[in-house]
């Protein structure tokens, strides 16, 4: 099993550090694991008629925040595979608002967006247990800033679990 330990300033945008801060000082491997439950418990506590509302005026619904989280492990995860393979090219960033509304979420029932996490987490996880150790902190490009393979896996992680925060705070 490939595990990591925390990227260093100089690894990320300085933007990432609230979501690294979040979980520098743990294992990330189990992290990344444990959030599967984390987040099916929280939506499911959501639930399919909570998850189809937003906290406030123009904020995204349950359902959309569940599927940016997705969209963005999917994504952080094809940065790493690439700078880990050695990709040279800057790899482009994304407009977040703009994937969910065209995932057009809330047309997608809460029990299968909930599976698509999951698949989509397992399948980081298993690329993060295969990843040799001498790409942990290789260097690539994303969204215009340096970025190491370990420091996305960390991004990932923050990035969940802040928003897992979010839906604690003003959904449930």
């Amino acid at each position: 099993m490939s595990v990591l330990s925390a990227p260093q300033s100089g690894e990320y945008n300085p933007y990432y550090e609230n979501y690294i801060a979040l979980v520098r000082d743990r294992d990330i491997n189990q992290v990344l694991f444990s959030q599967m439950e984390e987040v099916r418990a929280a939506f499911e506590l959501l639930g399919e008629t909570g998850s189809q509302k937003a906290y406030a005026e123009g904020k995204w619904t349950g359902k959309e925040l569940l599927g940016h989280i997705t969209d963005t492990d999917r994504i952080m995860a094809y940065r790493a595979l690439c700078i880990a393979r050695g990709e040279t090219v800057p790899l482009p960033g994304y407009d977040e608002n703009a994937y969910a509304k065209s995932g057009e979420f809330n047309q997608v029932m809460l029990v299968d967006l909930l599976e698509e996490f999951e698949s989509s987490r397992r399948a980081l996880l298993v690329l993060l247990k295969n990843l040799p150790p001498s790409c942990h902190t290789q260097m690539g490009n994303a969204n215009n800033s340096p970025v190491s393979v370990r420091a996305l896996f960390y991004m990932m992680a923050g990035h969940t679990l802040h928003h897992l925060n979010v839906l604690k705070d003003r959904y449930l």
